[in-house]
């Protein structure tokens, strides 16, 4: 008889890799950010990434952050990878579900995370931990117990042929 395999991924791993690949669909020329929410029977509920609104061309829309007029720039128009796996899922309810996501989420992002009831966030890159948004972000998750975490990398590679 043989024993199972031992190399497998780890869930982390699993949810943080479809962030990671949900990422790729942004057409943002900056910052590409992906979002995975997932139950906690570790069960897919909705995936998302940081573009436009459906039916807002993005060749009629700017990818500036910022443009000739006030109205030329995209942080107007785009959504952010969260909400937008928020708005996607299908479902009645994403309490007690755990967000994994690309980047920690901004201040807008973070009201959404916690309205829905989402009660523990995973996220890979921190960058802008030191703005306005973010702090505020924590500072309401922390207020919320909504829990947050920094994936941990287990240095795995793998490659995938698309």
């Amino acid at each position: 008889m043989s024993t199972k395999r031992e190399d497998y991924i780890t869930w982390d791993e699993y949810f943080m890799g479809i962030a990671k690949l949900s990422a790729q669909r942004s057409k943002d020329p900056n910052t590409q950010v992906g979002c995975c929410i997932v139950s906690k029977e570790n069960k897919i509920l909705s995936m998302g990434y940081n573009g436009f609104p459906i039916g807002c061309s993005d060749d009629d829309f700017p990818w500036e952050r910022e443009g000739e007029t006030d109205l030329d720039n995209k942080y107007l128009y785009s959504t952010h990878s969260e909400l937008n796996a928020i708005l996607n899922y299908p479902g009645a309810s994403l309490k007690d579900a755990r967000m994994y996501v690309t980047l920690f989420p901004c201040n807008e992002c973070a009201k959404a995370i916690i309205q829905c009831g989402i009660r523990e966030l995973v996220y890979d890159c921190d960058k802008y931990a030191d703005t306005t948004g973010v702090k505020a972000s924590k500072r309401m998750m922390d207020a919320a117990g909504v829990a947050y975490r920094k994936y941990e990398p287990a240095g795995r590679t793998i490659c995938l042929e698309l």
